[in-house]
């Protein structure tokens, strides 16, 4: 880490504070197996039909995907397609989200964290920092992880959540308006990521960075980025 001590951390959730095994293996398979059947029976002014909605904008707005999928009928095959592509669609997150709720509450999801998550989110709140998660699942679905962990409810310990309704993850934009909206100057937030490309927007926005190397991530060449195991060595 270089420069000033961060002020507040803003978290990528796959492959930082989450194996990306637990949203692959687990959450994927949970909403693809349900998907069909819940879009075809979703209720009108429901939050399900508000999210189909969402993605009903995104698809009449991409010509690609129309081609893909001509009719959208209840949204069922424009939704999996999205997943087949690991697009970062915010109707499908939404959809998703919503699904996964219904597996917290009724015991059948439980969320996967690494063990030094807890005590290093309880370290950073001690020393002062502030706690924001980035990640492109819906705000809905960071909640619902992070209230349904293995470890026990961390909601406590984080200020709050950003999805792609802030922008890409990809784009410095992004991270520019996370940091206006949580009323700090750029450099005063540590991102911490896995991915080199998100870190990368983060950085030419103004924040500093780190790269997780956890369990199961994809191996990151050379990059100009701080590089952690866990989260141990952040903020002792």
């Amino acid at each position: 880490m270089t420069g000033s001590p961060p002020q507040a951390l803003l978290l990528d959730i796959e492959g930082t504070t989450t194996a990306i095994s637990f949203v692959s293996d687990v959450l994927f398979p949970f909403a693809r197996q349900r998907m069909a059947r819940a879009l075809a029976g979703s209720l009108p002014e429901s939050p399900l039909a508000d999210a189909v909605a969402v993605l009903r904008r995104e698809w009449e707005q991409d010509p690609a995907l129309r081609e893909a999928i001509p009719a959208f009928g209840d949204g069922a095959a424009c939704a999996l397609a999205l997943m087949d592509q690991d697009r970062k669609s915010t109707g499908l997150k939404a959809i998703q989200g919503i699904l996964w709720e219904e597996g917290y509450r009724s015991g059948a999801l439980l969320a996967h964290v690494f063990d030094d998550v807890p005590p290093a989110l309880r370290r950073w709140r001690d020393r002062g920092a502030r706690i924001w998660v980035f990640s492109s699942g819906s705000v809905l679905a960071q909640q619902l992880l992070f209230g349904h962990t293995e470890l026990g409810d961390l909601r406590p310990l984080l200020e709050g959540y950003f999805d792609t309704t802030t922008g890409p993850k990809q784009e410095s934009g992004s991270y520019a308006r996370i940091a206006q909206e949580i009323g700090l100057p750029a450099p005063a937030l540590l991102f911490l990521s896995d991915v080199p490309a998100e870190l990368d927007a983060a950085r030419d926005a103004g924040m500093q960075t780190g790269l997780l190397e956890r369990p199961g991530n994809a191996p990151v060449g050379a990059i100009d980025h701080p590089r952690y195991r866990g989260f141990d060595a952040i903020l002792p």
